[in-house]
C-alpha cells in the first residue's frame, strides 16, 4: 500500500462516518457545529483505529489526523438550534419557540385568527295569558271556547301571525277541583281547542303546538274562587 493510500484511506473513511452522523435533512442531527468537541474526539478513536490497522507507527499520526478532520468535518456541520426544521446556517430567525410554524428562511408564518361565528341571539319568548279572571275562557267543565273567548283571540292574531313569531305553544291550566288525572285530560282538551282556533283563523300549523298541564302549576290560591278563577287559564307562549 503506497503512502498516499495509507494517509487518505483513513481520512476518507474517517469522512464518512462523520458526515453520515452528522448531516440530517431536517437539521436534528447530534453532530453538528455546537458539538464539533464530540467530532474531534470521535475522530482521533477512529483515526488511531484506522491507523493501527497499518501498523502501531501509524496509530499516533492517524489519531491526529483524526481529530483534526472530525473537528472540521463537524464544525462545516449546520445545526438546528431552535428545532424549526431549518438549518442555523439558512436560519433568518434563530430561537423561534417550539411548534412555531415557519417559512423556508425559519421565520414565523403569519398567524391570521380564527374566524369567530357570530353569537346568535337568544329567542326572545312571551307569553300571554288568557283566563277566567277576566272574562270566561270555557263553559263549566267543557272544552269549546266561548264568544269571549274567541273575541280576545281575535284581537291577537295579528300579532300571532307576524313574520318574526317562530312558534307558539298553548299550554291549558285548571283549577285544583277534580282529580288530578281529569284535570290533566280536561287542559289537554282546552289547549287543543284554542289551538284548533288560531288553525282556522289561518295561522301555519307548522307554527303551532298544544299541550295540557292540568292543576300542577297555579298562579294563585286554589282554597278561594278568585284564585281558581286565576288558574283556569289558558297560556300562549310565544317563541319570536
Amino acid at each position: 500500500m503506497s503512502v498516499l493510500t495509507r494517509t487518505v484511506l483513513p481520512v476518507l473513511l474517517l469522512g464518512s462516518l462523520l458526515t453520515g452522523c452528522a448531516t440530517h435533512s431536517d437539521g436534528t442531527a447530534p453532530l453538528n457545529q455546537r458539538t464539533w468537541p464530540i467530532c474531534s474526539v470521535i475522530g482521533g478513536l477512529v483515526g488511531g483505529g484506522l491507523g493501527a490497522l497499518e501498523s502501531g507507527g501509524w496509530a499516533a499520526g492517524g489519531a491526529a489526523l483524526g481529530i483534526v478532520t472530525g473537528g472540521l468535518i463537524c464544525f462545516a456541520q449546520d445545526g438546528d438550534e431552535d428545532s424549526d426544521g431549518v438549518f442555523d446556517r439558512r436560519d433568518r430567525c434563530p430561537d423561534t419557540p417550539e411548534n412555531t410554524p415557519v417559512d423556508h428562511r425559519g421565520c414565523p408564518l403569519p398567524q391570521y385568527p380564527v374566524g369567530v361565528k357570530p353569537v346568535e341571539p337568544a329567542p326572545v319568548s312571551e307569553v300571554i295569558t288568557l283566563s277566567d279572571a277576566g272574562n270566561v275562557l270555557f263553559a263549566f267543565d267543557k272544552s269549546d271556547l266561548t264568544p269571549a273567548a274567541r273575541s280576545q283571540l281575535d284581537a291577537l292574531m295579528a300579532k300571532l301571525q307576524n313574520a318574526d313569531v317562530v312558534s307558539i305553544k298553548v299550554v291549558g291550566h285548571t283549577d285544583s277541583k277534580g282529580s288530578d288525572a281529569y284535570n290533566q285530560a280536561l287542559s289537554e282538551r282546552r289547549a287543543s281547542s284554542v289551538a284548533a282556533y288560531l288553525l282556522s283563523q289561518g295561522l301555519a300549523p307548522n307554527k303551532l303546538t298544544s299541550e295540557g298541564r292540568g292543576e300542577s302549576e297555579p298562579v294563585a290560591d286554589n282554597e278561594t274562587e278568585e284564585g281558581r278563577a286565576k288558574n283556569r287559564r289558558v297560556e300562549l307562549h310565544i317563541n319570536r
